[in-house]
């Protein structure tokens, strides 16, 4: 099921976020074409109320931008003027934060610009795909700032201390072809199927057990220092699951007709 009928989107086409809604997933499209879907403290509003949502009702998301751009940073307008109570309070990050600890699995699909605090709210997703036009980078150190919202500490994750330092000292962006290459992307898609195939990787996610699929993206995050207990508690409460019975069952079925 690619591509599936919406349950329902948000009716203001100006909203900063448009909201599509099935019954196992949620697409969220960055929308502020004006300023390349600026992150500004509306965005950060809004995801904040999605969060909420995806918290009470897990799905999985994907995250995109209208317009051929995912999101070309944070707001510059609006980040001149903060101050240090305003660094303090961590406004991106914690949204950031929130989106990262979501239940259910969270994609990024990524066309055009992921810069700055776009390319953040990017790496804050478990599983990111591109079109060939992606432009992935943090240029935060040329406006004199650092990239606070979780490439600091992300980035290096996902693509390794020594690849992430050089990107976040020197600013430089990196395209697609060399964001597949160090494992920053998953896929490289043509633009008129990015969303097609995020909607294959939903589905293939929504095949699977859901309580399953929550726990291993909690055992997968989890510090290093926690495991394997908390891998065995986590599979402890899965082996009581009626839902794994009843799909061994099915398995062990399919494999006596073969």
């Amino acid at each position: 099921m690619s591509n599936p009928a919406p349950m329902r989107r948000f009716d203001d086409p100006h909203a900063p976020i448009l909201i599509e809604r099935f019954d196992d997933r949620v697409v969220a499209t960055l929308n502020r074409p004006s300023v390349r879907n600026a992150i500004d403290q509306a965005t950060i509003d809004e995801l904040h109320v999605l969060c909420a949502e995806l918290e009470a009702i897990p799905r999985t998301l994907i995250v995109t931008g209208g317009g051929g751009v995912f999101a070309s940073g944070a707001d510059i307008a609006e980040l001149r003027e903060r101050r240090a109570d305003d660094a303090r309070a961590g406004i991106n990050a914690r949204a950031f934060i929130r989106v990262a600890e979501l239940p259910m699995p969270v994609i990024a699909a990524i066309d055009g610009y992921a810069l700055g605090g776009g390319a953040e709210l990017a790496y804050a997703a478990d599983i990111r795909i591109a079109t060939s036009s992606a432009k992935i980078g943090n240029p935060e150190t040329g406006l004199g700032i650092i990239a606070a919202a979780g490439a600091s500490w992300r980035l290096k994750e996902i693509v390794g201390d020594a690849r992430a330092i050089e990107l976040l000292l020197t600013g430089r962006t990196v395209d697609a072809e060399e964001a597949l290459a160090i494992g920053l992307v998953s896929a490289v898609h043509p633009v008129d199927e990015l969303l097609v195939a995020a909607h294959v990787i939903a589905d293939r996610i929504a095949r699977n057990d859901r309580a399953a699929t929550i726990a291993t993206k909690r055992v997968f995050r989890a510090a290093r220092s926690d495991h394997p207990e908390e891998d065995l508690e986590a599979q402890a409460a899965l082996f009581e699951s009626p839902e794994k019975y009843r799909r061994m069952s099915e398995f062990l079925e399919r494999k006596r007709e073969r």
